[in-house]
């Protein structure tokens, strides 16, 4: 109950209260609805709480005809879109609303039984590439037809992670192989514009983006990673950020959150501590 009463909480629930809100124009618009329900189902908040079960309703109702979760996007006409508003879904933004309603604890429910056989049925053997419903025609990021998107395989990877289904199989594996050959050929590989230097090691919270902190959560909730030397060398990298006590301190910022303890460059953060400790601590299991 003190949680949800916190001023900054209670901003964050009624910035979701009108789900799925206003059209998402470019995906890591961190100002955008689609963050704050991911991150509102990090921090803990669930059903039982004020204004959460209204909320996780309305998620639950923005659904395609195949079953899968949708936002309210714009895509403009230079890309193929029809530049109007409408609820649709991508494989950039579908699975990080699954992850959300898995994290409220909705693991049993049919729609999301559903919803995640759909994206873990997209799976190819190299990830998931970049994937939009039917209506949205031949809109395609910017990247090769055959070549995996990173970004879309990190979301999709950190949804079926929470699923004991589908964290094991198949589509998971080839999914975290394939990051980890990225981050191997990083020099040379960047599809769909996603690279993996100077600006991908750099500390960013909340996880919006295509990162170091947001690739190590994600890979390290795979038991079945964690002796990868690969994985081992992201989070050394991660584990080298600390300061004397242990603490970390954000290394970039997300404008729109700048009110949160993560929200400045000047001092630890206690948030980006706890994300950096748990990744750090699953990799010790």
């Amino acid at each position: 109950g003190a949680m949800v009463a916190h001023p900054r909480v209670a901003e964050l629930l009624a910035a979701l209260a009108d789900w799925p809100g206003p059209a998402l124009k470019r995906h890591n618009d961190a100002k955008h609805p689609l963050h704050k329900l991911v991150f509102a189902a990090d921090i803990g908040l669930r059903p039982g709480d004020p204004g959460v079960e209204a909320l996780v309703q309305r998620v639950l109702a923005c659904r395609s005809s195949e079953g899968i979760f949708e936002v309210r996007a714009n895509i403009h006409p230079r890309y193929g879109g029809s530049g109007d508003d409408q609820r649709t879904w991508m494989l950039c933004d579908s699975p990080s609303v699954l992850y959300a309603l898995y994290r409220f604890g909705l693991h049993g429910h049919p729609r999301v039984r559903d919803a995640a056989a759909h994206l873990a049925g997209m799976a190819q053997p190299q990830g998931w590439s970049c994937t939009v419903a039917p209506e949205l025609g031949s809109f395609r990021g910017p990247g090769r037809k055959g070549d995996p998107c990173p970004y879309a395989t990190l979301v999709t990877l950190k949804a079926l992670a929470q699923s004991l289904e589908w964290r094991d199989s198949e589509a998971c594996r080839a999914g975290a192989e394939t990051l980890l050959g990225l981050w191997g050929d990083r020099e040379t590989r960047k599809p769909f514009l996603f690279a993996m230097g100077t600006k991908f090691t750099r500390l960013k919270a909340p996880l919006i983006w295509y990162d170091l902190l947001h690739v190590t959560d994600v890979l390290s909730r795979f038991a079945w990673l964690r002796d990868d030397p690969r994985l081992r060398e992201l989070t050394a990298m991660l584990a080298g950020k600390a300061d004397e006590a242990g603490r970390f301190q954000p290394e970039s910022i997300w404008m729109a959150w700048r009110g949160w303890d993560f929200g400045q460059k000047r001092e630890p953060s206690e948030w980006l501590t706890l994300l950096t400790h748990r990744i750090l601590r699953r990799m010790d299991d």
